[in-house]
């Protein structure tokens, strides 16, 4: 990689106004951070910045405001939530550029630090509109993205702004996703690969990159059935997408060509619905009004044993429906394979690491990648804006 890191940026920041693009998309829960995880993942690069005497900038987006001030969607509460972290002032500025920016900008002192407000109020930023990206790089004189979960989207904040700073670097959280990420685009092998959700469409284009370059892809959750479909076998009333058949079809022939294996669930936990209380049963074969709802227990056993074989190992998408305690099992298993592995481990997407930090393995995986979408496109090759514009 030829992306400038952090270090190359910290001795020359005192003094100077450092934009610092983060990921601060946490979940409000009544004018309240319910989950201050990503804020905490800024953490790092915020302290060191702010250790050498720089005048941060802090930018980023929260929820899908589509253009619009959103009241409930202000990053006031992140303000305070990061204050009470930092163990320091954090101003707030109700505004994302203009004059009131430019004045909160230019009002900070050696080691201050002030958030904008929601980058996704303004129209220009999903855009990458260049009068919104000229605005935002007024505001300082170095750029750092430290915002992985938004590196695949050239917004004005995360691609168009770069070539109108002086210097551009990542922060530390950006540079250990691509470190970490760039192990399973060349791993030490036996690679294995872990997907799972809802829908062969939501990643079809991951599917067939990794088919015939992981050494075993296990797949698990809704997806499965539409394999299962494209191969044959009955799937009752489960989730699947007749239309992706062929494509499915297309992803195991790519596997079995590159001599690679393709593992598909080998029994079920089935219901007549996804339901608390819902009657239960594992079967081989599913009943035709009944619905696959999570891997059974062989399955899990089967793909826990790759688990203990692989050097790496890449998991993005729940087995089942692990939210209901009943359809939890599979998610669980493969959360504590992935966890007892010797191997490299990276786990992406919300769910998956939902699962990991409700079982409460986080510290036994090797890395927890803040950026689901972002991952899945790093993984198979893609060119995400956002890095690309440091390496520019």
């Amino acid at each position: 990689m030829t992306v400038p890191d952090l270090a190359s940026v910290l001795s020359d920041v005192r003094g100077r106004r450092v934009f610092v693009r983060a990921d601060l998309n946490v979940p409000l829960d009544e004018g309240q951070v319910g989950d201050d995880t990503r804020i905490r993942a800024a953490l790092p690069t915020l302290r060191k910045l702010l250790a050498a005497g720089g005048r941060v900038v802090l930018a980023s987006h929260l929820g899908r405001p589509k253009g619009q001030v959103v009241a409930g969607l202000s990053l006031a509460p992140v303000a305070e939530r990061l204050e009470a972290l930092l163990g320091r002032p954090v101003r707030f500025c109700p505004h994302v550029a203009g004059t009131q920016a430019e004045a909160a900008a230019a009002a900070l002192g050696d080691g201050e630090i002030v958030l904008l407000e929601n980058l996704r109020f303004e129209p220009g930023e999903t855009a990458n509109d260049d009068a919104l990206a000229t605005q935002l790089a007024a505001l300082a004189d170095v750029y750092v993205n430290d915002a992985f979960g938004t590196a695949h989207r050239a917004h004005a904040s995360t691609a168009g702004m770069v070539p109108h700073v002086k210097r551009a670097a990542a922060g530390e959280l950006l540079m250990a996703e691509l470190q970490h990420l760039e192990c399973v685009r060349e791993p030490e092998r036996p690679l294995l690969c872990l997907l799972g959700g809802a829908k062969v469409s939501d990643k079809l284009s991951v599917l067939e990159a990794l088919a015939p370059h992981a050494d075993v892809l296990a797949i698990g959750g809704a997806m499965a059935y539409t394999f299962l479909l494209a191969k044959g076998e009955p799937t009752g009333r489960s989730l699947v997408e007749p239309d992706r058949v062929d494509e499915a079809r297309a992803v195991l022939d790519a596997a079995e060509r590159a001599g690679r294996r393709v593992l598909l669930p080998q029994d079920h936990r089935v219901a007549a619905e996804v339901a608390e209380g819902a009657a239960v049963s594992e079967v081989t074969t599913i009943p035709e009004d009944q619905m696959g709802i999570d891997i059974g227990p062989r399955t899990a056993e089967a793909y826990a044993a790759c688990a203990r074989e692989a050097r790496t190992i890449f998991w993005n998408g729940p087995m089942g429906v692990f939210e209901i305690d009943a359809f939890a099992g599979g998610t669980e298993a493969v959360a504590q394979a992935v966890a007892d592995s010797a191997g490299r481990s990276v786990v992406g997407g919300g769910d998956s690491v939902a699962a990991i930090n409700r079982l409460g393995l986080g510290d036994r995986i090797g890395h927890l990648s803040t950026g689901g979408g972002a991952s899945l496109e790093y993984v198979q090759g893609l060119t995400l804006p956002g890095v690309a514009a440091l390496e520019s």
